[in-house]
């Protein structure tokens, strides 16, 4: 007898179709919605096109750039100490592909009503193709505000900021059309307690705003430290200061920023952070001495509007899975989508769902109106709670998404869940 013909012992069926390919936009009418109300209507073609790339070529490469985990090489072949970060081809595209639709620029390139919505929305969706690409984009953007703070830095640093050009080259400043910036401010004994920091700041000359200073000590917490520079924290005689450390000299050799390893994420995985060590480095006092908090926190405040609009994204694909699923998916001779309770869930997430993008694109309309009063302190307010509130629910709204899904939503969601962690 010829086993053979019965390996095969049935046909695979009520099963979803996949969703590759789908044009993650124009599935969300809440996105459609919430960014017309809120200004963005003019660039509607805009996000749509970038609906297209996140559900097709984009989602293709994020499975692929958190398959392929970047590696730290300390030394090259001769000995030399290099201090590289390797990528996947994958991760480099989806870097591109944000920075060249603007995800990193668009609102201070191009202010006008709605922009930050605009290019919010945009986010929400390259968030839902990749998270971890999310980290060294969003500091990127989130660096404006800060660096303007001092406009002799900002007039050679942010051109190439606001350039639409990505060039992950490992090269000074000067050989680049397109620069990213990182940020580098825990250390061990403090954590979140900034003030706690002891790396040390001394000046090269003449000290105060804009001065080159050389920094001396640790950041147990340095987010993409393939960056072109760096915002970071360091004390000098009158206490915590901000400065803009870059990876390479102006003679282009390369600073004294050492990487000792990357972090052991348990999600996150195709986003580079790292632990590193200042022992000389080179870098540029921003704003007032003393005042490194209330500087840097010009970037922070930026980057905790991305927390909301990265866990509303995560929070949106978790809803997508999980609605798609029970739409096709039979149990008891009946679609899951049709039986009362799996409806009650499928509602409450989907409330969830656009209760925090609503929030968080509410917030992009108070930053495209910072002249007014009324939403100057929307913002200072919606920027801390909303990171809050958004990010603590994302999990266990995920979870539930998951749950809808049975077995097939827990490979999927469970490293979701890791990424909605990470941000907070």
């Amino acid at each position: 007898m010829n086993l053979h013909q019965f390996a095969e012992t049935h046909e695979v069926t009520n099963q979803p179709p996949s969703l590759d390919g789908t044009n993650l936009y124009r599935i969300d009418l809440p996105l459609q919605e919430w960014s017309r109300r809120f200004g963005a209507g003019w660039a509607e073609s805009r996000i749509d096109a970038y609906g297209a790339l996140a559900g097709g070529p984009l989602m293709e490469a994020g499975f692929l750039a958190n398959q392929n985990k970047p590696v730290f090489a300390s030394h090259d072949r001769y000995g030399h100490r290099i201090d590289l970060v390797e990528f996947h081809p994958a991760y480099h595209e989806l870097m591109r592909t944000a920075i060249e639709h603007g995800l990193t620029s668009l609102p201070w390139a191009h202010p006008q009503d709605g922009a930050h919505v605009a290019r919010a929305s945009m986010t929400y969706l390259h968030s839902q193709a990749e998270a971890g690409s999310g980290c060294p984009l969003t500091m990127t953007f989130a660096s404006v505000p800060a660096l303007r703070l001092q406009p002799d830095l900002a007039e050679q640093w942010l051109p190439k900021i606001l350039a639409t050009e990505y060039d992950p080259r490992n090269v000074g400043m000067a050989h680049k059309a397109g620069v990213t910036i990182g940020m580098a401010m825990t250390e061990k004994q403090g954590g979140t307690d900034v003030r706690a920091n002891t790396t040390k700041a001394y000046p090269v000359g003449a000290s105060g705003p804009g001065q080159a200073y050389e920094l001396v000590g640790h950041k147990w917490f340095c987010s993409a430290p393939m960056c072109d520079a760096f915002l970071t924290l360091a004390q000098t005689d009158k206490g915590l200061t901000c400065f803009l450390l870059p990876r390479h000299r102006p003679d282009d050799t390369r600073n004294q920023f050492y990487i000792q390893r990357l972090k052991n994420k348990l999600g996150n995985q195709s986003n580079a952070s790292s632990e590193v060590e200042f022992r000389g480095a080179l870098a540029w006092m921003i704003g007032e001495e003393g005042r490194g908090v209330p500087t840097i926190i010009e970037m922070v405040a930026m980057t905790r509007f991305d927390c909301m609009v990265g866990s509303s994204s995560l929070m949106r694909q978790a809803l997508t899975q999980a609605s798609h699923h029970c739409a096709h998916r039979k149990v008891g001779g009946k679609l899951l989508s049709e039986q009362p309770l799996m409806q009650n869930v499928l509602a409450d997430l989907a409330l969830e769902s656009e209760a925090a993008l609503a929030l968080s694109l509410r917030m992009g309309k108070a930053l495209d109106h910072l002249n007014d009063r009324h939403e100057a302190q929307f913002a200072r307010l919606v920027t801390a709670v909303g990171k809050y509130w958004i990010c603590k629910r994302a999990p266990g709204m995920i979870n539930e998404a998951a749950e809808c899904m049975g077995a097939p939503g827990m490979s999927k969601t469970a490293s979701c869940r890791a990424c909605t962690a990470k941000r907070r």
